[in-house]
């Protein structure tokens, strides 16, 4: 009995000792590579954007340097609100890959010349990954500003747990 205490406390060691939780902080500069607009024929402009954009990500933790894919749907009233979401595909130099699931609040709000200034705030989470990164999980909060008419800085921060 006592021996299968031990072997149970070595084994709930070992486990807690191969997955670690570290913090991810990410930005990219994504630029589109295909969009397709739809224009919704409402009373107010609406309108549905399907996008695929490119970018390398920079910052802290296990996603730094890797080159992202955004297949993303956004959902957008201009001046009034909207509702981004899709996924980020995060390839590493090696080859490995994560996945990461998100979605955001697009809500407009005056700015300082009386034009809406829009907040794109939301929420991300790890859903896989191959390689070094298979079984990755993780979450944290997203925030996308735009830096040009096209290109968009997506910044991610939380943590990321690996299984070591």
């Amino acid at each position: 009995m006592r021996r299968a205490i031990v072997l149970a406390a070595l084994m709930i060691t070992a486990t807690a000792a191969s997955v670690g939780a570290e913090p991810l902080g990410v930005r990219a500069v994504m630029s589109p590579k295909e969009q397709i607009r739809g224009d919704l024929p409402t009373g107010q402009p609406h309108f549905v954007l399907f996008v695929r954009r490119e970018g390398k990500g920079t910052g802290a933790g296990v996603l730094n340097g890797a080159e992202l894919t955004e297949y993303g749907m956004h959902d957008i009233r201009p001046g009034r609100d909207g509702a981004p979401r899709g996924y980020l595909v995060a390839r590493l130099p090696n080859g490995d890959q994560a996945v990461i699931q998100w979605e955001v609040q697009a809500t407009f709000v005056p700015g300082p010349d009386g034009k809406p200034r829009l907040l794109d705030n939301g929420v991300w989470r790890l859903i896989g990954g191959t390689g070094g990164l298979a079984g990755i999980t993780g979450a944290g909060t997203m925030h996308i500003k735009a830096v040009s008419p096209t290109d968009r800085e997506f910044q991610l921060d939380g943590e990321a747990v690996l299984r070591r």
